[in-house]
């Protein structure tokens, strides 16, 4: 085997290597294509090979620039013949405002970003209001809650479930407000930046008080859809599930993000039930519903009551 090593001082480091014989793991990758072959392969190498190593170790001390790992890896990998030539380290290159345009990069970009740009400022919807985070029933989280338990309970009766009991979603899962006036797709964006997808989890009555006690616990303005949530110094004094008291008998299908459902947010009490996937992205079923209202009527009723 043939290894070369030469440094170029004050600019770059350089390695090529040239392998001409296998080594003593290629010989361990064929052990199952010529198994009597093999022994006297691995004896035979195994000196050459270690011997070959030391050298490539001494050469790699003897350079003052760093070798990439990914070189490293090759090095010992289990293929052969191995040929690495002109690896090289270079300077990096700060990206910041001092760094020029590429005007030929920018030319092959330029009309799909004007496409992009034009998707992303097309008008879906109008609010006279601002939509928003505050309070214990944000507007904003109420409509999002009340947007996923229609996208969830549409795709539940096309799926063989009668219907969706209720909708849990998380409040810092909203990243930010949607001002009074237009709402354009890239609000959407902004409000959702996350691929998170609607599922459906299907809950046992009695695991559905770890919902409540959640609830009860953080008194967290999570948004929710079809439930009403009351407490009173930390302890639940009403719950309501679609109009009703909780029945412990019976199997609910509460919707929600697949981060809440897998205990994001702390939302453990989800890891009881059984999450079925929808496939439907939260961002591209929020567009479709703004774009199915053209103007937003927010929801007022009181759904998460904390008294303290």
């Amino acid at each position: 085997m043939n290894y070369e090593l030469q440094q170029k001082v004050n600019t770059s480091t350089s390695i090529s290597i040239k392998s001409q014989k296998p080594t003593l793991r290629q010989a361990q990758c064929d052990k199952k294509q010529n198994p009597k072959d093999w022994l006297r392969r691995t004896t035979l190498l195994g000196f050459a090979d270690s011997f070959e190593k030391i050298k490539i170790r001494e050469a790699i001390t003897k350079s003052k620039k760093p070798i990439p790992l990914l070189l490293l890896l090759l090095l010992f990998s289990c293929k052969t013949p191995l040929q690495i030539a002109n690896v090289e380290t270079q300077k990096n290159i700060s990206i910041n405002a001092d760094l020029k345009e590429n005007e030929s990069f920018s030319k092959i970009i330029e009309p799909y970003k004007n496409k992009l740009e034009s998707e992303m400022n097309t008008k879906i919807s109008h609010t006279e209001i601002e939509l928003n985070k505050v309070g214990d029933n944000p507007n904003l989280g109420n409509l999002l809650a009340d947007y996923t338990f229609e996208g969830a309970e549409n795709w539940a009766k096309q799926n063989g479930i009668s219907n969706v009991n209720a909708a849990v979603i998380n409040i810092g899962g909203i990243r930010t407000i949607i001002a009074a006036g237009d709402i354009l797709v890239k609000h959407i964006y902004e409000v959702m930046p996350f691929e998170n997808e609607v599922v459906i989890v299907k809950m046992k009555g009695t695991d559905m008080n770890g919902l409540f006690d959640y609830y009860a616990k953080t008194q967290k303005n999570n948004p929710v859809s079809h439930l009403v949530i009351e407490t009173d110094k930390g302890v639940i004094s009403k719950e309501l599930i679609n109009g009703e008291p909780l029945n412990l008998n019976k199997i609910y299908y509460i919707a929600t993000s697949d981060y809440l459902a897998t205990g994001g947010d702390d939302m453990t009490f989800f890891a009881k039930g059984e999450t079925i996937s929808t496939g439907i992205k939260m961002r591209d079923l929020f567009i479709e519903k703004f774009k199915e209202n053209p103007e937003i009527k927010v929801p007022n009723d009181v759904r998460l009551v904390f008294i303290k």
